[in-house]
């Protein structure tokens, strides 16, 4: 660890002594525009949310089944209002975090200190490469750590979370590793691809692509979520075959129910349908069945099995795969403008130069913050239709009222979101508007 420490600092004071007069106005630059406008930014967010954000209920609410006044104590709509700005808070103040960060990894020398120290460990890139992302990843999550744990003390004091800071901290310890060996894998092929295509590097790892979403919703069922939680046949036998019944009705081919122990992290509902071929899995959280009845689990189940009846994993598969493309292109072709303007400037050789990585990161981030609102607006779309394919296969509209109204109680979740937010982050109707499409489905 002292050679480690050694070398790391020797090398960026060889670097501060050589680095373009360039970098140091833009390292000054940085700083100064990041003081005086991310501050600005965070007042302005914190009076959208608590000044001029109404969270009440609109009038053609009121008094419905929609209305939380009529399944939420006065407590409960306390602390989900609470509980949501600050989560709104969070959620809106760490937009530009990741950007800051990748802007002042790249200006204050450390990316190429990463790099130096990749090609010290070995002069293979498909070694030097790796060593690096492990280390701007490490140090990207060391900063963004205070946010995780933001999330963890709301979810915690807000009566969400069960989870104890160790168990946390196992789960934190996972995701880390996991993203961290697939970005490794990723980044690698990238650059080795840039560094042998450089005019049709996108359009081959975008190929790439199809191949390895197609494996990851593969093995994600029985390899990655066993590493999180424990994954065991439904124990309710009689439940189990009401529910494979649906499945069969809906000619999913499923041959049995797994259950999941997350009371042990969450008060939180869930139920999901994941996998392809045979790893093909319906998955009730432990709490699900705990907290409902049979047939709201049932139409929670109909709803899960619309997703897949109507092919909305195929399309959201063709959708990231068009969205991938488009961005990969844009992408291409920004960087390619960026380091032929700039790149002598920044001491980036070229895009095949891992040192440019955080620039490469900043500008796929926001094309993917730009393109986000398109995603979640789909994704409400697909929602609503599961909704309705669910209360179409179950026909009973107190079922699917309640088990949505127990969701919202359960999960403190925002009925009615500030508009912001919600075409930012809702990938589903608000609460609010799906028990109203049920009460106008029985009407």
């Amino acid at each position: 660890m002292g050679g480690l420490f050694f070398v790391l600092f020797s090398e960026e004071d060889l670097y501060n002594r050589r680095k373009p007069v360039e970098v140091r106005s833009l390292k000054k630059r940085i700083v100064k525009w990041t003081l005086i406008t991310y501050p600005i930014y965070l007042v302005l967010v914190w009076l959208y949310l608590f000044q001029w954000s109404d969270f009440g209920v609109p009038a053609a609410y009121q008094g419905t089944a929609a209305d939380p006044a009529t399944f939420m104590t006065g407590r409960e709509l306390e602390l989900s209002q609470e509980y949501s700005r600050y989560r709104h808070f969070l959620s809106l103040a760490t937009i530009p975090v990741e950007w800051i960060i990748y802007i002042g990894v790249f200006a204050f020398g450390l990316s190429h200190l990463f790099k130096r120290f990749g090609e010290r460990l070995s002069r293979f890139r498909i070694v030097s490469i790796p060593v690096y992302v492990l280390m701007l990843s490490a140090f990207t999550w060391f900063l963004t750590f205070p946010i995780d744990y933001a999330y963890r003390y709301l979810s915690v004091r807000y009566g969400i979370s069960t989870d104890t800071f160790s168990g946390w901290m196992r789960d934190e310890m996972i995701g880390f590793w996991i993203g961290y060996i697939t970005m490794a894998l990723m980044i690698t092929v990238l650059y080795l691809l840039i560094q042998r295509f450089e005019k049709r590097w996108w359009l081959y790892a975008w190929v790439g692509l199809v191949p390895f979403i197609a494996l990851m919703m593969f093995i994600q069922p029985v390899v990655i979520d066993p590493l999180y939680n424990d994954f065991t046949e439904l124990k309710d036998k009689q439940l189990e075959e009401k529910i494979l019944a649906l499945a069969d009705e809906a000619e999913v081919p499923a041959e049995r129910v797994y259950e999941v122990n997350m009371s042990e992290e969450t008060n939180s509902m869930n139920a999901y349908v994941n996998g392809i071929g045979s790893t093909l899995r319906i998955v009730l959280w432990d709490t699900t069945l705990n907290k409902l009845e049979d047939d709201e689990v049932l139409f929670i189940m109909a709803h899960e099995i619309g997703h897949f009846v109507m092919d909305h994993l195929l399309w959201n598969l063709i959708g990231v795969l068009v969205g991938s493309f488009v961005g990969l292109y844009i992408g291409y072709r920004l960087l390619k403008w960026i380091f032929a303007k700039w790149g002598d400037r920044l001491n980036v050789k070229g895009m095949s130069d891992i040192a440019g990585l955080p620039i490469l990161y900043l500008v796929l981030s926001m094309l993917t913050f730009i393109a986000q609102p398109v995603e979640m607006a789909v994704s409400r779309g697909a929602e609503t239709d599961a909704d309705r394919y669910a209360i179409e296969m179950t026909g009973d509209v107190d079922a699917a009222i309640g088990s949505f109204q127990e969701l919202t109680v359960n999960g403190l979740s925002d009925v009615n979101p500030p508009a912001v937010i919600k075409y930012l982050y809702y990938g589903h109707p608000t609460m609010m508007e799906r028990i109203h499409m049920l009460e106008n489905y029985q009407e």
